[in-house]
Formats: structure tokens, C-alpha cells, sequence
């Protein structure tokens, strides 16, 4: 049973740098925005988290600086997009792929560096209840943040006006232009928001899940993040369930290896992209499903006064 509960707790680990990810990107898209920069803000996040860690000592300067790297990547392309009315999809691309070579460029002093001891985490008293106490009660703040902020999503798009407003702006941009909106300052925002988002993501791999530096160390979870919110049809809830459904995944590998299990690691380490292929063919087989949920004018350009 002890070996069920720390694949339980590492699934939970595991899923929460996908959750805050695919968080992030889901404000992103309920205004209209498709940023496929993710994998490239989340390198260059951990980077700046792990950095940031190594010079200070301190995990949460660390959350801050990759926070902070990813809004201002997330700022960058917001202009591009937003206002110069670049291409999302290409500048999105663009984005990945200068943040791979940046983030390997500049953290090739960071590869041999060594974080300080890593605390432990456990609440007083649950912590130590059988099973339950080891898969959900000895982890870090932020995967009980990450729980906090789906929830706060939820009651933002849902139950506020900025959330109706938001929401408004990523169906139909005309129509709250002609209402008084400023469209392209919200979009703005909500890419700044997204960015940072991916940034606390990029940060948390690299300070807390694996404490270390490696280059390309995010390894295609910023494209799993990305899929994620089409595989939860843009819903938080389904969101952050999706996200440790794909952490499970990923854990899986390494407790079928622990266990002795006779297939080889290479089909073992694909077992993550290969769920995530196979959950967006199955969701695409319905079209029509997708099309009701995803917010209409997701990836599309807005011209005030045209």
C-alpha cells in the first residue's frame, strides 16, 4: 500500500506543473489568444527560477523570478500579436523556439550547480494517517495552490464581471469593442496572466519536482499543457483533472520499472505523448462537441474599427 501512496503523492507532484501550465494558457483562450509559446516561457522560467535559487537560497524569489520571466516572454509576443497583429500560431512557434535556444544558451553555467536542501513538507497530524497521509498530505504548498487556483478560475469566469467580460472578449471581440471594452488591453492582461502562469509552472520544475538544471529539461510538457486545455474543452475543473489523469501517466513509467516490469524504457517514457495523442483523437472524433465549447474567435485577429 506504501508503494500505491507515493505514486499517488508523485502523480500529485507530477500533475501540478501541468495544471499551473495548462491554468495559465486556459486564460489565454477564453480571451481568444492561442500562445503555442509555452514550452519555450516554461524553460526559460525554470532557468531563471533555478538561478535564482542557487544565488538567493530563497524557493519562493525563485517562484517570483520565473514568474516574472515568463510574463515578460508572455509581454513580447502579446505586443506582437495583440498590436502589431502578427500571425498567433508562427509567433507562438517563434516564441518555443527561441526560448529552447536562449534557456540552453544561458543556463550551460547552471548545469553542474546544486540547490540547497530541499525542505519537507507534511501537515501536522494528517500527514501522519495511513495511505492518506503520504499521497496527499506531505506536498508541497503549491500543489494545494494549484487546486485553490482552479477553483478561484472557476468562480472568476463563471460568478465575476471581469470573468463575464473576459469570456465576452474571447467569443466576440466586435461585440465588446461595441460595448466600451478595451479588447486589446484585456487581451493583453490575460496574456500577461497566462505567461505567468506557465513561468510559476517552469519554476516549480526546476526548483521543487526535479532540483536541478538541464537543458530542455521541460521535456514537451509545455506542449502537453497546450493540449490539455482542448482535452478539457476549455472547462478549469476538467483542466486540473486532466492534468494529474497525464501526471499518472507519467509516474506510471517509473513504478512499472521499480516493479520489474519487462518493457523496454523507451516505450515507457513515450507513455505520456502517447496518451496525449490518442485523448485529442478521440476528442476530435466530435467535432461539434469541441466547436460548442471553444470560444469563438479563439486564434483570430482583432482590428478595433474595422
Amino acid at each position: 500500500m506504501e508503494a500505491y501512496a507515493l505514486l499517488l503523492a508523485a502523480t500529485l507532484n507530477a500533475g501540478t506543473v501541468l495544471a499551473l501550465a495548462a491554468l495559465g494558457l486556459l486564460i489565454n483562450e477564453k480571451a481568444g489568444i492561442v500562445n503555442l509559446g509555452a514550452e519555450g516561457m516554461m524553460l526559460c522560467a525554470a532557468l531563471a527560477g533555478f538561478a535564482t535559487v542557487v544565488h538567493t537560497g530563497n524557493d519562493w524569489l525563485g517562484f517570483a523570478a520565473g514568474m516574472g520571466a515568463g510574463a515578460l516572454l508572455a509581454a513580447f509576443f502579446g505586443v506582437l500579436v495583440i498590436w502589431l497583429n502578427t500571425n498567433q500560431y508562427a509567433t507562438g512557434l517563434a516564441l518555443s523556439l527561441f526560448g529552447v535556444g536562449f534557456s540552453a544558451f544561458a543556463g550551460i553555467r547552471y548545469v553542474q550547480e546544486k540547490l540547497p536542501p530541499r525542505p519537507q513538507f507534511a501537515i501536522p497530524g494528517l500527514s501522519d494517517w495511513p495511505f492518506v497521509g503520504t499521497a496527499l498530505f506531505r506536498q508541497h504548498p503549491l500543489v494545494y495552490g494549484a487546486v485553490l487556483l482552479a477553483v478561484a478560475q472557476i468562480v472568476f469566469l463563471y460568478r465575476t464581471r471581469a470573468g463575464r467580460v473576459l469570456r465576452a472578449v474571447g467569443e466576440s471581440p466586435e461585440s465588446a469593442h461595441a460595448l466600451g471594452y478595451p479588447v486589446r488591453r484585456i487581451r493583453f492582461v490575460a496574456v500577461l496572466a497566462g505567461g505567468a502562469l506557465c513561468g510559476l509552472a517552469g519554476a516549480y520544475l526546476s526548483v521543487i519536482y526535479t532540483p536541478l538544471w538541464v537543458e530542455g529539461m521541460v521535456a514537451g510538457k509545455g506542449w502537453i499543457a497546450l493540449a490539455l486545455t482542448t482535452f478539457a474543452t476549455w472547462r478549469p475543473a476538467r483542466v486540473l483533472l486532466g492534468a494529474y489523469l497525464f501526471g499518472g501517466v507519467t509516474m506510471l513509467q517509473f513504478h512499472l520499472q521499480g516493479l520489474g516490469v519487462d518493457v523496454p524504457s523507451q516505450v515507457l517514457t513515450m507513455l505520456p505523448y502517447l496518451a496525449t495523442i490518442v485523448v485529442l483523437a478521440l476528442i476530435s472524433r466530435n467535432p461539434t462537441w469541441i466547436r460548442v465549447n471553444m470560444p469563438a474567435s479563439l486564434g483570430k485577429p482583432f482590428f478595433p474599427g474595422s
